[in-house]
């Protein structure tokens, strides 16, 4: 790893290996957000359509 400084502003060099090795690692530790069951989607989406319509 090489430390670079450019207009005071840090940066750090790796080697692709490296940054796909954290790549990796940070997509497994991503966790998605809830996910509606059926009757909740539809509720929220209908919830969201009206809330649209009204601003018309």
């Amino acid at each position: 790893m090489t430390h670079l400084t450019i207009n005071k502003k840090k940066y750090v060099l790796l080697s692709e290996e490296n940054y796909q090795e954290l790549q990796k690692k940070a997509a497994l530790k991503w966790k998605p957000e809830k996910t509606f069951s059926v009757e909740e989607a539809r509720a929220y989406s209908k919830k969201l359509i009206n809330e649209w319509a009204s601003e018309k």
